[in-house]
């Protein structure tokens, strides 16, 4: 398990962490969100000892040593691989900094080619590589030595949608293989699909910490999904209704003020006849993301 207590950090009159604690047991994934700049980056710096910070920071109850260091995958958000070298000779120089040997590295490449579907062979250049193709292989040499401890900064950026999902795939492997895994995104839709828990730092300070559906939970069911013929205008009529949305012709998102309107709502909407779809819930995770940042600018 992976425990942060406590941990602080300035950069001059900047507050980057304060008093930030949270834990990340093996075998879950925790998501850690917020603006550029909350202090996402400085969390994974200050776990990987590459920054001093204040608190306290232990991988299985004990300080991270360098033997603990050889078996975390670290994926920065910016891409850093040596252009001139093939595919293979990347990941082993990689995979070689991490304790591991290119004799048990090198009968592994092949299948992580095939796994993560990059164009290329294990002799291709880095540099004659697309950046997609040069990012999956920056994901492999993240992932080749089966860390225990995995810290991914933005690892969905610039992945269309088949390749972020095999990268999902690829963190949900690491996951049930019993590896400890943080990472941050700003796609909340991700961080809803994978994690057991969620971080939301906001300059410096942590203002959310919890499973999704707790995070959730706190904001109560404002969100109330219809299916109707009635207007936008004429749903706007009806109790607590402070916005109206429009999903799709006939489908509405309507926003409560007060969740205990559902059931008045419910009746005034149906009159004892069937309707298709209504669903009251909490707000989305997009949602409760802005609703955050927009307190910082209130």
């Amino acid at each position: 398990m992976l425990s942060i207590q406590h941990i602080s950090k300035q950069f001059g009159p900047v507050k980057a962490l304060n008093d930030v604690s949270f834990e990340v047991p093996n075998g879950q994934i925790l998501g850690l969100i917020g603006q550029n700049g909350a202090g996402k980056s400085t969390t994974f710096h200050s776990i990987l000892n590459f920054i001093k910070y204040d608190g306290t920071i232990q991988w299985q109850g004990h300080p991270l040593s360098p033997a603990d260091f050889d078996t975390i995958g670290y994926l920065p958000e910016e891409r850093s691989l040596m252009t001139k070298l093939t595919i293979e000779q990347q990941i082993i120089y990689l995979a070689r900094l991490k304790d591991q040997s290119a004799r048990d590295i090198r009968p592994r490449i092949d299948d992580w080619l095939g796994r993560f579907a990059v164009k290329g062979t294990r002799k291709s250049r880095i540099n004659d590589l697309s950046k997609g193709n040069q990012q999956k292989v920056q994901l492999i040499c993240t992932l080749i030595h089966h860390p225990k401890l995995l810290i991914l900064d933005e690892p969905f950026s610039g992945l269309d949608p088949v390749n972020a999902d095999l990268l999902k795939q690829a963190i949900l492997k690491a996951r049930d293989d019993g590896a400890a895994i943080i990472f941050s995104s700003h796609d909340m839709e991700n961080v809803s699909a994978l994690c057991d828990q969620l971080v939301m730092l906001r300059k410096g300070d942590m203002v959310l910490h919890g499973t999704l559906g707790e995070v959730r939970n706190q904001f109560g069911k404002t969100e109330l999904y219809v299916t109707t013929d009635w207007s936008a205008t004429r749903l706007a009529t009806l109790p607590s209704v402070d916005r109206v949305d429009q999903r799709q012709p006939g489908q509405y998102r309507l926003h409560l003020t007060d969740p205990a309107a559902g059931p008045a709502i419910f009746a005034e909407l149906t009159q004892g006849h069937y309707i298709e779809e209504f669903s009251q819930q909490p707000p989305t995770l997009d949602e409760i993301f802005r609703l955050k940042v927009s307190e910082d600018h209130a």
